[in-house]
């Protein structure tokens, strides 16, 4: 089994930046692709940026140009930098893991507890 602990959310005012990681353990060997989901109670959640063993990443359009997703292998911790951040976007972020199945097939199995990103005005 693999477990994810998620740390740097925050309080941020709109346009500013913050970073948060994600630190795995575990059976590291059974996954390949690490990535971030978001969301507001009562909604699904949402796909924010992945990156697989290969250092492909993927975006959604909404934070494509704005959000950095990174890795660091050595420590098994991906990292995600939000900058220019949006009202809109306060919400519970939530870094998961799984396997890449595909070319464009994603398998998340394994999710962290979430950390709280609150952007303010």
């Amino acid at each position: 089994q693999v477990q994810l602990v998620e740390s740097g959310g925050g309080l941020v005012q709109a346009g500013g930046s913050l970073s948060v990681s994600c630190v795995a353990s575990g059976s590291i060997f059974s996954i390949n692709v690490m990535g971030w989901y978001r969301q507001v109670p009562g909604k699904e959640c949402e796909f924010v940026a992945s990156i697989d063993s290969d250092g492909i990443t993927v975006y959604t359009d909404s934070v494509e140009g704005r959000f950095t997703i990174s890795r660091d292998n050595v420590k098994s911790t991906v990292y995600l930098r939000m900058n220019s951040l949006k009202e809109e976007e306060t919400d519970m972020y939530y870094c998961t893991a799984g396997r890449r199945l595909g070319p464009s097939y994603y398998e998340y199995k394994y999710w962290g507890q979430g950390t709280q990103v609150t952007v303010s005005s």
